[in-house]
């Protein structure tokens, strides 16, 4: 569980960062195992065979110094290594090495002496720090000592360079080529996923064209089937509605006419009550299939916008405070955002006697808080109030909240916005709710 925990905070979240690494993890393998496979199947006999070629040559020097140990001997076999094995070579007479090489760093020098050791059968000392091109080996011979100077290259394959500049440079080039095929994969991704976020938030999404691979593209065209589909509900709910309200309210005007014929008749007042409850309820209806309509998200200071909403309620004699955090410009059907929030003020002004109305940043998102001193609302009937027709108080009298339809209304604006609202305890001892509208 630890591991698969700490797995998924390692590993990129991002598809191309996970395509990615799909494509490098098995390259990189495969580098390692060709390095490995180079080091010790080429490199590393190279490296030996070499030492052991100049071992070689140094314990044919040795001989011939042993067969003709005179001065002219001596000479030609200086001048046959220098030649032929290119090997500068020196004697000092009489002298004694100063200290033997049984120990040595570095995987070329370890196979110098091992191949010294194995040819030679005599102490050495080998100095490979004092020259930057050449190697120094010294060998202990009976009469003295013999300085052999030979150069790096005879001793170090520079094959080893090619193979990792190779392995190298072409590794860079497959990740280059892979990032920019990915780039091209991931982009008609990102741009559905753009698309859907702005149809979720109610934004114009505009002409939306399937791109990239099958399965991108049909699920750009289900994305886009899906969008068309939901349009057409809406629009055909809201015709719907519309036209009952029309011709519900043909009727109405008539029965209202002949009540204004009857005159003083007793019960009359009674029936132009119903009549007027009637025509508000079937505005109420409209207005909750409207929704946001057909109004299009425009960029809107939402600070007037809330000011002007408190401006109302303060003009009807009510008690409403306004405290906006900063300047907030956000893309928004005004009218309908206007209305979802003045439905939230006028609902707790119905309860409470003072609302404060409070908006600002809240990371990605934009969140205005309405709170009241009124009776708040039982933790377990906070999401059904904003069911269509539910009210709290059981009756459907205007004059006592209405017909259940605002807070639907209100949730359905909101969420038309990709944003969410919800209710809780407010610190002024009633009722809060919480709007967040994504950025």
């Amino acid at each position: 569980m630890l591991l698969t925990a700490l797995m998924k905070r390692i590993l990129p979240k991002s598809l191309l960062g996970r395509s990615l690494l799909i494509i490098i993890t098995p390259l990189v393998l495969l580098q390692v195992v060709s390095a490995v496979i180079f080091y010790e199947t080429h490199w590393a006999k190279i490296t030996r065979r070499l030492a052991i070629g100049v071992a070689g040559d140094i314990a044919a020097v040795i001989e011939v110094m042993r067969e003709n140990p005179s001065p002219e001997g001596r000479a030609w076999v200086f001048r046959l290594g220098a030649g032929t094995m290119s090997l500068v070579l020196d004697f000092r007479e009489g002298d004694v090495i100063e200290s033997v090489t049984t120990e040595i760093s570095g995987s070329m020098e370890k196979a110098l002496l091992s191949a010294l050791e194995n040819h030679v059968h005599k102490p050495v000392m080998i100095d490979s720090v004092s020259l930057d091109r050449h190697v120094i080996i010294e060998v202990q011979l009976s009469d003295g000592v013999l300085e052999v100077i030979t150069s790096r290259k005879r001793l170090f394959s520079s094959t080893t360079y090619v193979f990792v500049l190779w392995m190298i440079g072409t590794s860079m080039i497959l990740f280059g080529v892979a990032t920019i095929f990915m780039r091209n994969q991931v982009k008609p991704i990102r741009r559905l996923a753009a698309a859907a976020d702005n149809f979720g938030k109610g934004r114009e999404v505009g002409p939306f064209k399937p791109e990239g691979a099958i399965e991108v593209r049909q699920a750009s065209q289900a994305f886009i089937a899906m969008r068309e589909r939901i349009a057409r509900q809406i629009s055909q709910r809201t015709d719907m509605l519309a036209g009952v309200s029309h011709d519900l309210r043909t009727p109405i005007t008539r029965m209202k006419l002949q009540l204004a014929l009857l005159g003083d008749v007793k019960g009359v007042e009674e029936l132009k009550a119903d009549i007027d409850e009637m025509e508000y309820m079937l505005g109420e209806y409209l207005e909750f299939a409207r929704g946001e309509g057909t109004e299009k998200p425009i960029e809107t200071d939402l600070n007037e916008l809330l000011r002007q909403v408190a401006n109302q309620a303060n003009r009807n004699s009510a008690l409403v405070d306004l405290h906006v955090e900063e300047i907030i410009s956000i893309p928004l059907r005004p009218n309908a955002f206007r209305r979802s929030i003045s439905n939230l003020v006028e609902n707790a002004l119905k309860f409470g006697s003072h609302v404060s109305i409070s908006a600002g940043f809240r990371g990605d998102v934009v969140e205005i808080i309405v709170d009241d001193d009124g009776p708040g609302v039982p933790e377990d009937k906070r999401e059904d109030v904003f069911k269509p027709f539910v009210r709290l108080e059981g009756s459907r009298n205007r004059q006592t909240g209405g017909v259940g339809l605002g807070l639907s209304i209100v949730r359905d604006v909101i969420r038309g916005h990709g944003g969410e609202v919800g209710l809780g305890q407010s610190p002024l001892g009633g009722l809060r709710a919480v709007v967040r509208i994504p950025i």
